[in-house]
């Protein structure tokens, strides 16, 4: 029985970055390891992998999630195009809560960070898309109060 989302892992080129973004939407750095070795090899199925793996924190976030970073030392990891294409098959995106979604979008955009598109309401939230590290796509919502509820 699963109980609750754990941690995402994204494979990045330019870890310093990837941990500005994350950074910059809340998270701290709590550790930053190599992983080599046969043992790691069977477990990741990447033969011969030797890669920096930062683990970062949502800071206060109860249940605890994380985001970990992966920059591959090897093998060599190439840029994929198809990431930032959101009507393909595979992982599609991410969504962060957030209490004040307006307020976050001015907040990140004064630290420089992208977004795919305009702040929208659908499915009783609003949301906005974030462009992150390597092409990838997050997501703030902010649930808005069921009709009759302030």
């Amino acid at each position: 029985m699963l109980t609750h989302f754990d941690h995402v892992t994204v494979a990045v080129r330019d870890i310093d970055a990837a941990k500005d973004f994350f950074t910059a939407l809340g998270f701290e750095e709590v550790k930053d390891v190599v992983i080599r070795g046969e043992r790691m090899d069977r477990y990741m199925g990447v033969r011969g992998i030797e890669a920096e793996h930062v683990t970062l924190v949502l800071k206060d976030a109860s249940p605890r999630a994380e985001v970990q970073l992966l920059r591959y030392l090897h093998p060599e990891t190439p840029a994929d195009p198809s990431i930032p294409n959101l009507a393909r098959v595979g992982f599609n995106h991410i969504c962060f809560a957030v209490d004040d979604l307006d307020a976050e979008v001015v907040r990140l955009r004064a630290l420089g960070i992208s977004f795919r598109n305009e702040v929208m309401e659908f499915h009783d939230r609003k949301l906005v898309f974030l462009a992150g590290p390597e092409g990838i796509t997050l997501e703030l919502a902010q649930w808005l109060p069921a009709p009759g509820q302030a």
